[in-house]
């Protein structure tokens, strides 16, 4: 498992369930995308790189504090030009939250959504985009 941080662990009667703090992250991401209006993440710094979300970078701009039984999530993240944020931002809060909590059972006390920047997509693109 390498040098992976373990978030949470139980003991059952057949053994121990683990679960490491990448996969909290990937559960993030993927409710992240299903939001229509996010456009990609950021690297979490103000001046950071600007991603578009795809397979490869689902944990990109995802920081997550685990304590025994709780969870609290960071994500940082681009959106679309022309959506109302704190609906979009809401959202975002709901489906992480729903997904963390019922495929790993940690209670997640919060979900803080940073917008690090706005994306503007040229007209002629905005056909062809995928969402």
């Amino acid at each position: 498992m390498g040098t992976e941080e373990i978030i949470r662990e139980e003991r059952t009667v057949l053994g121990s369930i683990k679960i490491a703090d990448e996969v909290v992250k990937t559960i993030a991401g993927l409710s992240t995308i299903e939001v229509k209006g996010v456009a990609g993440m950021s690297g979490g710094l103000v001046g950071g790189i600007v991603e578009k979300l795809g397979m490869k970078n689902l944990t990109k701009g995802i920081k997550v504090e685990v304590g025994e039984k709780e969870a609290a999530i960071d994500l940082y993240i681009i959106m679309d030009y022309g959506v109302r944020i704190p609906d979009v931002a809401g959202e975002i809060q709901e489906k992480v939250k729903n997904a963390v909590e019922r495929t790993t059972g940690l209670a997640v006390v919060e979900v803080n959504v940073n917008v690090q920047g706005i994306a503007f997509v040229p007209e002629d693109e905005e056909e062809h985009r995928v969402k």
